[in-house]
């Protein structure tokens, strides 16, 4: 008997922090702004906006910050206030140098372009 109450109160106990997680927006579709409002303010404080979509109920922004800083932020869809913001990582920045052909990568083993003679 002891053990079914503890684990009943422990399942309860995880079910409500769950509950209390959840950050999604709850706006109702009725009270959305359109996107272009978003990205027009967006513009106007200095963002670069690369897309916006619906996720969670929220407009998910990507592009740069006013400070240039690459990110991505959620926005309620009614007041278009900001309720999560977070720095993206530049993950394939090593791949992005790679593809440039004028550049060789630096790994300590080519010094230069390497250079090839026919005979």
């Amino acid at each position: 008997m002891k053990n079914k109450f503890l684990v009943l109160s422990l399942s309860l106990l995880l079910l409500s922090g769950a509950a209390l997680a959840d950050d999604d927006c709850d706006d109702p579709v009725a009270n959305w702004q359109p996107r272009e409002n978003l990205r027009e303010k967006l513009e106007a404080e200095g963002w670069t906006v690369r897309r916006i979509k619906v996720d969670d109920g929220c407009y998910e922004v990507k592009g740069r910050d006013s400070n240039g800083v690459k990110a991505e932020a959620e926005f309620a869809p009614a007041s278009l206030k900001m309720m999560k913001w977070e720095r993206e990582e530049d993950d394939d920045k090593d791949e992005r140098d790679y593809r440039d052909k004028t550049r060789m990568p630096d790994n300590g083993i080519v010094k230069g372009r390497p250079s090839v003679t026919v005979e």
